[in-house]
């Protein structure tokens, strides 16, 4: 906010910083007007994240004390110029016979824009045209002196196994994030790290478009901690150009004045008038472009899906978030208790909703869990880097037999009932057999369930789904639905999408596509029981048996 450096400490090695940096300075760049050195027209924060990854080399050990670094930056900061600027200068640095160096891009676009920069600093000097070959064709530059070589990868065609790299740039990141392999992609690039303690890797990343996810999630989500001290690991550097949490809930982001924060070039690279200009573009564009915006332009970090035909109730889901809702706070403060369940085929989720309704302010609160067969990680290779995330996370559950799911499912709400809470158990009509097995065994529904009443109903889908849909946006909107900010849900909640039938709103999973809503359906389910005002156990109820339809 003071418009200082985000680096607080000189290099670890000042000297080896000082002379590392003398030679990156004299770098050109080609596509600037008049090829100007790099330390003529690079800001300070730029020469700083490359000073302290060449200051942490100790040259009479031969060891790098600070092996990793992250760099999260907006959009349009010639993040790839310094990624090219910092992997020649280490190639020119480097003592190691043979040595390899990496640029590894997820896709060729990526891997040009990496590697042309780099290539073009070698061509407009003389010097190190004599002393580097350059070819093109296999984006690679070798030391003709060394045979060290610093070579592009794309890893969405080039192999990385095998590679015995002393230093790894991962560019953009965050599209590694939708790859399920990346992770072990990253192993094996990184592996020769292991040999070579004069090695690092150098993670380079603007935010998503989309929710982080997969390896993306995972490097952020650490970068983060050894920020705030959380996680206490020396070796690792994480540089993020994020706003302070305050103005971010405050949406402090939105005004133009403040770009400069997330952007270290504003005025430079980042020009004022365009960043202007697009900003009110995407405001008139719609939210969701806005989003987009916010992400690149501003590393906002993106929470929800939002579309142009996105669910409403996407726009209030995360200020209805609390933190402190799990399913034993449920039975702590509620009077009464719905179940909803959806899905459950071997290529969707199963997904659980628990429903209560607070004693004394009637607001209803909600918590979820999801499982998936093994079956939904190969059939939908893009979804399963997340699907990971929530396992990890322990919103959901990946099982090799759908029978332990229903079975697990049957445990939760049988601990709902032994609350005695538990009225109603709702779930799509359609396929439930098993499900509703399950649920007879541990006494809710079927002959054994001495509750007077019916408990395990069928709920109508498609278009007789809309008034729990509305009860269900206006119940956020008001503050009266409140969740457990389950990643789960803001998931699927995102992924819902909204088709017009006739006066009525639908979201099914087949206007959802490859993308799983399963979760916020069991949801819906558990809305239109609570809508329905049920009454706590106990009190006298007269239905017939079997199946019951609301």
């Amino acid at each position: 906010m003071d418009g200082e450096s985000l680096i607080p400490c000189p290099p670890l090695f000042p000297a080896e910083a000082a002379e590392a940096m003398d030679w990156m300075k004299q770098l050109r760049i080609a596509d600037v007007p008049g090829q100007p050195y790099i330390g003529e027209c690079t800001r300070g924060w730029a020469l700083d994240f490359a000073a302290s990854i060449f200051g942490a080399y100790d040259p009479e050990t031969g060891r790098r004390l600070i092996t990793e670094f992250f760099l999260l930056i907006s959009k349009k900061n010639t993040k790839s110029t310094i990624a090219a600027a910092i992997m020649v200068t280490a190639l020119l640095r480097n003592w190691r016979k043979s040595a390899e160096f990496l640029i590894l891009a997820p896709t060729v676009e990526v891997a040009n824009n990496s590697y042309q920069p780099a290539r073009d600093m070698v061509k407009l000097d003389p010097e190190l045209e004599r002393l580097l070959h350059v070819q093109d064709h296999i984006r690679t530059i070798t030391h003709r002196e060394t045979g060290a070589t610093l070579k592009v990868v794309a890893a969405d065609t080039d192999a990385v196994g095998g590679k015995k790299a002393t230093g790894v740039l991962v560019d953009e990141l965050h599209l590694f994030g939708a790859k399920p392999k990346a992770e072990n992609m990253f192993r094996e690039a990184l592996g020769g790290l292991a040999s070579r303690p004069e090695g690092f890797v150098v993670w380079l990343t603007t935010q998503s478009s989309d929710p982080p996810a997969g390896a993306f999630k995972t490097k952020l989500d650490y970068a983060r901690k050894v920020r705030d001290g959380e996680v206490n690991d020396p070796r690792f550097m994480p540089v993020l150009y994020e706003f302070p949490a305050k103005m971010v809930a405050e949406k402090e982001y939105e005004k133009v004045e403040n770009a400069w924060i997330t952007n270290p070039n504003f005025g430079l690279s980042v020009d004022e008038v365009f960043l202007t200009r697009e900003m009110q573009k995407a405001k008139d564009e719609g939210l969701a472009s806005f989003a987009n915006f916010c992400a690149k332009h501003l590393n906002v970090e993106v929470g929800l899906a939002l579309r142009s035909d996105r669910w409403v109730g996407v726009d209030h889901w995360a200020a209805a978030a609390d933190k402190s809702i799990t399913l034993e706070s449920i039975l702590n403060r509620c009077e009464v208790v719905v179940g909803g369940i959806d899905g459950g085929g071997l290529d969707d989720l199963l997904g659980l909703a628990v429903l209560g309704r607070e004693k004394g302010s009637r607001r209803w609160l909600l918590w979820s869990k999801a499982w998936a067969h093994e079956t939904v990680l190969e059939r939908r290779k893009s979804e399963a880097p997340r699907l990971r995330d929530l396992e990890r996370a322990g919103d959901l559950v990946v099982v090799n037999d759908m029978e332990q799911a229903f079975s697990e499912v049957a445990d939760i709400l049988a601990v709902v009932d032994a609350s005695g809470m538990l009225a109603y158990v709702g779930l799509d009509p359609m396929g439930v057999g098993a499900q509703v097995d399950a649920l007879a065994l541990v006494g809710i529904g079927g002959e054994d369930d001495p509750s007077p009443k019916e408990r395990v109903v069928g709920i109508s889908q498609g278009w007789t789904l809309n008034g729990a849909i509305k009860t269900a946006e206006i119940k956020l909107a008001s503050g009266a639905l409140r969740h457990a900010g389950q990643d789960l849900m803001a998931w699927a909640v995102g992924n819902a999408k909204t088709e017009p039938k006739g006066n009525a709103i639908t979201i099914t999973k087949a206007v959802a596509g490859t993308a799983k809503i399963d979760p916020l359906m069991a949801a819906f389910d558990a809305v239109a029981l609570m809508s329905k005002n049920p009454e706590a156990p106990g009190s006298v109820y007269t239905a017939d048996r079997g199946l019951t339809f609301f």
